[in-house]
């Protein structure tokens, strides 16, 4: 991958063709957080996602946090490895007070 532009077109070509897994961790957090497959779907692909954080050397595998929209509005972030194997890691809302802007950590 040459740059996150690049890297957040490769998972969206992926999520659009249905070429990725939600891994056991992420459907149990969906679902605590009552986010929809369909939810972590349209906020990957829709025009306001946007790779926020990036793990390229995390020992587990390659991955990144997504802040993306859902199309009732609502911010999520989704943790997404890189392709060709994509897999939603986990996903959340962020918690306003960890999170500015949904954006960028806040110090503590």
């Amino acid at each position: 991958m040459t740059g996150r532009s690049d890297l957040l077109e490769a998972i969206r070509a992926a999520v659009r063709r249905r070429e990725y897994r939600l891994t056991l961790h992420g459907l149990r957090e969906a679902t605590a957080e009552r986010i929809s497959v369909s939810d972590i779907e349209s906020a990957i692909i829709g025009g306001a996602a946007e790779i926020i954080e990036d793990y390229p050397d995390d020992p587990r595998g390659a991955s990144c946090l997504i802040l993306g929209v859902t199309e009732a509005g609502r911010a999520i972030h989704v943790v997404v490895s890189y392709p060709p194997h994509v897999a939603v890691i986990t996903v959340y809302t962020p918690d306003p007070e960890r999170w500015a802007d949904n954006r960028m950590r806040r110090q503590s």
